[in-house]
């Protein structure tokens, strides 16, 4: 393996992963005095972009260690730094869940290792998460986007307007356009809901930016922890909900989105909406990822469920983007007909001293670029077809299954 001066493991090294012996030598550098006793490694073995390790100290500490291996992952790291830095602990009190705190940081060939505190909780997957559970989500998502906006702007962080939102949703809609492998009445779709002025009269909050199941940790039915904050920015709020849609449980999201909006004390009717148009323009995300870097195996893959996406929105043509008044409709409903497609960052769940599986901030996700994804719906819920129920005007149409790997 390339080394990167006096035996250090080069940056970016294209072969084995660091052990965790090595990892556990190079946190000791990090953090003055440290003494580990203990070192489990986080994450796959190999190929992850990530090498990382769980440490137990001599004084009972567990810390987390990770060193990129690649680009992409140093730029992640980099982001999430800055993010941390900005919770202090005056907000970090303001929320009801744990967020990794950087104890030390020190070179390491050409890129650099951080260490920060273990955050105690099982990792999720989108599919195993029950209503209760989403319910803590919907809550902890509501403290983050209650958080003052200043958190962001005074570290310069991203801050948009609605109307920035609005414009980002045109710019991806047009690049997509221009691919023409976007079916027609997609674009067409994606036109008129950009063009409703209602979709986008919002506030825009503090954000997390990149959420998916991945990003939560938990104990039973309560969340206890929130990793990787890199895209921390002032945005649509949106963002943060849209990929609990994807949950083959109807009640996933209605738990998630009541639990929410009751914290909130602020009622966002078209929310809803919103978040289904950021996950079908995933999809779109996904093909121009795809020829940007001139994989076919993406392009063909994205363009399979751009068709997915338009046979189903066919199917049910009296749930469109844009807003009906006269035809209210709940997330159950819309969830009946389909699922949400939503970015979910792959975190191994290794043994952790005490027994429970945890996550923080996993090796092999860092830089990885998001594609869609979610499980298999069936359009109708549990017993047949669902009916209509009053409620938010926020209906969910069809949307993408599950890209193949």
């Amino acid at each position: 393996m390339a080394q990167g001066g006096r035996g250090v493991p080069a940056a970016y090294p294209g072969g084995m992963a660091r052990s965790p012996l090595i990892l556990a030598a190079v946190a000791t550098a990090a953090v003055p005095g440290l003494d580990v006793t203990h070192a489990v490694r986080l994450g796959t073995g190999s190929g992850g972009e990530v090498d990382a390790a769980v440490l137990t100290s001599r004084d009972g500490r567990h810390l987390v260690i990770r060193v990129p291996r690649s680009e992409p992952a140093e730029a992640e790291q980099s982001a999430d730094l800055v993010a941390l830095r900005a919770l202090s602990d005056g907000v970090r009190s303001r929320l009801p869940f744990a967020v990794p705190r950087l104890v030390g940081q020190t070179p390491v060939g050409g890129t650099r290792a951080i260490v920060h505190e273990f955050v105690d909780g099982a990792s999720l997957a989108l599919d195993t998460i029950p209503p209760a559970l989403a319910g803590s989500i919907g809550q902890a998502i509501a403290a983050i986007h209650a958080l003052p906006t200043s958190v962001v702007a005074d570290v310069g962080l991203p801050q948009l307007r609605a109307v920035d939102v609005m414009r980002e949703a045109l710019a991806t809609l047009d690049r997509a356009s221009e691919t023409g492998l976007v079916p027609a009445g997609l674009l067409r779709r994606w036109e008129l809901a950009s063009e409703d002025q209602s979709l986008w009269q919002f506030t825009p909050t503090v954000i997390n930016g990149g959420l998916s199941a991945g990003s939560f940790l938990a104990v039973g039915d309560t969340v206890t922890g929130v990793i990787g904050w890199s895209r921390l920015q002032v945005a649509d709020p949106a963002r943060d909900l849209f990929w609990l849609l994807g949950s083959s449980d109807a009640a996933v999201p209605d738990s998630a989105f009541d639990a929410y909006h009751q914290a909130r004390g602020i009622h966002d009717r078209q929310l809803g909406r919103r978040a289904v148009f950021a996950a079908e323009l995933e999809v779109a995300r996904w093909l121009l990822h795809g020829t940007t870097t001139r994989s076919t195996e993406i392009v063909d893959d994205a363009v399979e469920m751009l068709h997915a996406l338009l046979d189903r929105v066919h199917r049910d043509m009296t749930n469109p983007l844009t807003t009906e008044t006269d035809r209210p409709a709940t997330l159950t409903e819309a969830h009946d007909l389909a699922e949400l497609g939503a970015p979910v960052e792959a975190r191994p769940t290794p043994a952790v001293p005490g027994g429970s599986p945890a996550s923080p901030w996993s090796a092999g996700s860092a830089g990885s670029a998001e594609r869609p994804a979610g499980s298999a719906a069936s359009p109708t819920g549990p017993g047949g077809a669902a009916g209509p129920r009053s409620g938010d005007s926020v209906a969910t149409p069809p949307t993408p299954p599950t890209p193949r790997d």
